[in-house]
Order: structure tokens, then sequence, then C-alpha cells
């Protein structure tokens, strides 16, 4: 989901901004900048923030202000980590900024709901699930790709509708009533796009997907 900012009083936008400054200049600081050096990872890389863009560009208006689209940030996470995603995806929104002509204000607010909070919840997601559940590849492909793409998508939905809800753009009634019915059906989309991007990569492409090893998940299973 997008959200146009305006809609915001300045002091969510300045916190947004914050939030969004700490998590560029961490991912900055942290980013496997050598993975990159490879010139194969390094196309990869761009082709996927390219695809991102395309992606965020096919959106469905749901309310003034609000529009919905696949994020497929769950794939993007998992193929190249916190840091990288977090850089990509501002990347993309930059561009779909230029491209849309919206401003700047809008881009620290999407940055955050469209962009940090579903990749640091996917990054979180790994770690408890290969904390929990047996490394095995049914389970990476099920739960890491479709399940948690699905359980992102649905939950940065309610962030967008939490923040609208408690600035006062609009009434809990009125999103339950054209928004919040919508939601369960965005968990299929989004799952199937993470999903199936992830079982075709760790099958044909396994050394594009850095949370993914052939030693962990398949030998010896």
């Amino acid at each position: 989901m997008t959200v146009d900012s305006s809609l915001f009083p300045p002091l969510l936008t300045w916190l947004m901004g914050l939030l969004y400054g700490l998590a560029l200049i961490s991912s900055l600081r942290m980013a496997p900048w050598s993975r990159l050096g490879n010139a194969e990872q390094l196309n990869v890389y761009l082709g996927a923030t390219v695809a991102l863009l395309l992606l965020w560009h096919m959106h469905a208006d749901m309310l003034p202000g609000l529009s919905y689209h696949l994020l497929g940030l769950t794939a993007v996470t998992l193929m190249f980590g916190w840091s990288l995603s977090v850089i990509a995806s501002s990347l993309a929104l930059a561009g779909l900024c230029i491209n849309n002509g919206s401003g700047w204000d809008g881009f620290l607010v999407n940055a955050v709901v469209a962009g940090v909070a579903p990749i640091t919840l996917t990054q979180i997601l790994l770690i408890l699930i290969r904390w929990y559940l047996p490394k095995q590849f049914l389970v990476y492909v099920l739960v890491n790709g479709f399940l948690t793409g699905g359980f992102v998508g649905v939950t940065c939905g309610y962030l967008v509708t939490w923040l609208l809800v408690s600035s006062g753009v609009y009434s809990f009634a009125e999103l339950s009533d054209r928004v919040l019915p919508y939601f369960p059906l965005m968990f299929l989309p989004e799952a199937f796009l993470n999903g199936w991007a992830l079982a075709v990569l760790v099958v044909f492409r396994p050394r594009w997907v850095y949370s993914f090893s052939d030693e962990q998940y398949l030998e010896g299973k």
C-alpha cells in the first residue's frame, strides 16, 4: 500500500522521516557491498530493483490518498538481506515518486510503511522460522516464501490503516466498510508472487538467494 503524505500531520511525517533516516544509514553501513562486486550479483540486484519499480506502478486506488499494490519485498529480502533490500526499495520508491510527480514528503512516509516495515518483518520472521522450524526445502518455500509474503502484505495494510485512523484521516467505520473487507483477499496474490519467485529461484538459481543454501536445506534431508 502507498499513501498520500498530505493526509498526515507534519509531526507524523517528520517522525517517519527520522525512522527512515536511521534505517537508511544503518543499511548503508551494514550492506555487504562486496557481494555486488560480482557482476552477476550486481545485475540481479539492479534487475530486482527495476522489477519493484514496475510492480509498484501497477496499483489500484482504494480511497482518496490510499492505493494498493503488491509489495514483492519478501522475495527481495530473502534474496539480498535487510540492508540491500532497504536500499533497493528506496531506489524503486524514488523512481516511483519521480515518475508520478509526487512530493518527497510522500517518499518518507511510504519508505517506512511500504519499505522498511515489510522488509524488517520479513527478516524477523526468517530468523524465527530458522530457529523454530526444521531447515527443509518445503519449509523454506512454503513458510518463508508463501506464508511470510502473504502475512507481511496484510500486516502492512493494517499498519497503514492504523496510521490513517490514529491520525484522524479516516474513521475506523469508513475503513471497515470500504477497505478492511478486502485485506484477506490481499493475502493470496502477495503470497503467490513471493512464493513462486522464491520457488523458481532456489531451484534454478539458488546462488541468487542469500538466505538459502543447499547444505542447510537439501543435503541429508
